[in-house]
């Protein structure tokens, strides 16, 4: 490790590492193990150690070579630190780690060693590795994800009929029921569990060799005898290779469990665009979560209030506070994830058979992605799980108007008699007197004779119960929960090392 003189290396030992300081919302959750620098040189020894695996299946490397490099892939035996210096020389980690590989294989079977990285590139390991990374997260993100929609669901089935205050820009608009918004944030959540399925079983293995066309793969399988890897086509000339090349891939998909590709995509990053989406799009349902509990909490609002042990959101200033952080983590992953995918996105631009630098930054961008949804999923299971509601500060906060969050329902009722202009001219300049005057609707209604020609003092009174005019807001709840009437179920464990 070296610095500049009179200053010492930047990064130099553990304390040069990210620790998660300041991005505490997936500080010690589980998928910054499944994405740390450890876990992507696992997922490139993975990698090559399938590839030889694949080969060997197919007749074109010895079966004793695969086995060599499949007992060398251990990431616990590699210097991390010094693979990523290393990368400055080579602009990637896959050219240190190709060698320090070859060297522990050379040193078990020496004739094994030559067999290693066999007609690869760089590209289709790392790339191979980052679909193994991001199947391992998203296993981690789809379980959390599972526990925050079924504690979701109890939360909707317990507050079914439990009335609130709807809000629209900020103030109250008409009733709603917390059933049904705790329906809504689970309905998100849901989509968002189905998006990540549905990517995570396409994840693509990568496998194109120096340009996208195989060609190093073929030479090497026609040199090594294997049945099928003729590089020539059937009339002699080029381009053929039998099909050795859809095997090889089928094999290589097969042994990482990943899906087969369809073209090589060293240029075409489809699947890391729609890996970035499906991230973003967790990201922001889980923030919607957050936003509506961190406005629910306010103070003057107090319907909700955060899970927590004594001590948790204290204020370094402020003895009496106790701050939200569950909602403001999540929050906070929300805001980062949609920008740095879209940053992803712009890797679809990639020029010629490989793009340099275009690929090369995806690769903090997308682990810092996995990262925070994973964090934010993580934090939402809690969040979720253990959220305090206040339903007695929910009907407080739905009087604070006297009942002016229902006019719409007396201007409708009215509507018939008076006209549907005159009945609403009349409820707003009624809402307006009751604000002016500091008295309930009831009783600015009930000195009206225009009103009480067609409404008696005890049918006025019911319509403009809050908790009376909640529409289909129960019904919608029902609905929501028997269109999906299981959250999903546990996710399995994510894969470890490949055998």
């Amino acid at each position: 490790m070296t610095g500049r003189p009179g200053r010492p290396a930047v990064g130099a030992g553990p304390a040069g590492l990210d620790s998660g300081l300041l991005s505490p919302v997936r500080a010690g959750a589980p998928v910054e193990a499944a994405v740390a620098d450890e876990a992507w040189v696992q997922a490139m020894l993975d990698a090559e150690a399938a590839l030889a695996r694949a080969q060997a299946r197919l007749g074109t490397l010895p079966p004793a070579a695969a086995a060599a490099v499949s007992a060398a892939a251990d990431a616990a035996a590699y210097d991390v630190r010094e693979l990523a210096l290393a990368s400055r020389e080579t602009a990637n980690p896959v050219v240190g780690l190709v060698r320090a590989l070859g060297r522990r294989v050379a040193r078990a079977d020496p004739a094994a060693a030559e067999y290693v990285h066999r007609g690869s590139t760089s590209q289709d390991i790392l790339d191979t590795g980052a679909m193994l990374v991001a199947r391992r997260a998203l296993a981690l993100i789809r379980a959390d994800l599972a526990r925050t929609a079924a504690a979701l669901a109890r939360l909707a089935v317990r507050h079914r009929d439990t009335p609130m205050a709807g809000r629209t820009l900020a103030l109250h608009a008409v009733p709603t029921t917390f059933g049904l918004k705790a329906a809504g944030w689970r309905e998100l959540v849901l989509r968002a569990d189905r998006r990540l399925a549905a990517i995570g079983t396409g994840l693509p293995v990568s496998l194109g060799g120096a340009a996208g066309t195989l060609a190093g793969y073929l030479e090497f399988a026609a040199l090594d005898g294997g049945p099928g890897a003729d590089p020539t086509g059937p009339d002699g000339g080029p381009g053929g290779g039998g099909d050795y090349a859809e095997r090889l891939v089928g094999a290589f998909a097969a042994e990482t469990g990943l899906a087969p590709q369809g073209l090589p995509w060293h240029a075409l990053r489809g699947p890391v665009a729609e890996l970035a989406g499906g991230l973003a799009f967790t990201a922001g349902a889980l923030g919607k979560l957050a936003v509506d509990v961190l406005s629910l909490a306010r103070t003057e609002v107090g319907e909700v209030a955060e899970p927590g042990p004594s001590g948790r959101g204290g204020s370094s200033a402020m003895p009496h506070k106790r701050n939200p952080v569950l909602a403001t983590l999540i929050r906070s992953a929300a805001l980062q994830v949609p920008a740095l995918a879209g940053a992803l996105t712009q890797s679809l631009l990639a020029e010629d058979e490989r793009s340099a630098g275009s690929w090369h930054a995806e690769w903090s961008l997308l682990r810092d992605c996995l990262r925070l949804a994973g964090g934010a999923a993580y934090t939402a299971v809690e969040l979720a799980e253990g959220l305090v509601v206040r339903p007695d500060r929910m009907r407080a906060n739905l009087g604070l108007t006297g009942s002016q969050v229902v006019s719409e329902r007396i201007a409708a009722v009215l509507a018939p008699p008076l006209g549907r202009a005159r009945a609403r001219r009349l409820l707003a300049e009624a809402s307006a007197a009751a604000e002016r005057e500091g008295a309930p609707l009831y009783a600015v209604l009930a000195a009206l004779p225009e009103v009480m020609a067609h409404l008696d003092e005890r049918r006025l009174a019911a319509l403009l119960d809050p908790a009376g005019y909640t529409g289909a807001a129960a019904r919608l709840v029902d609905r929501s929960l028997r269109e999906d009437p299981e959250p999903p179920g546990d996710r399995p464990e994510p894969p470890g090392p490949l055998p």
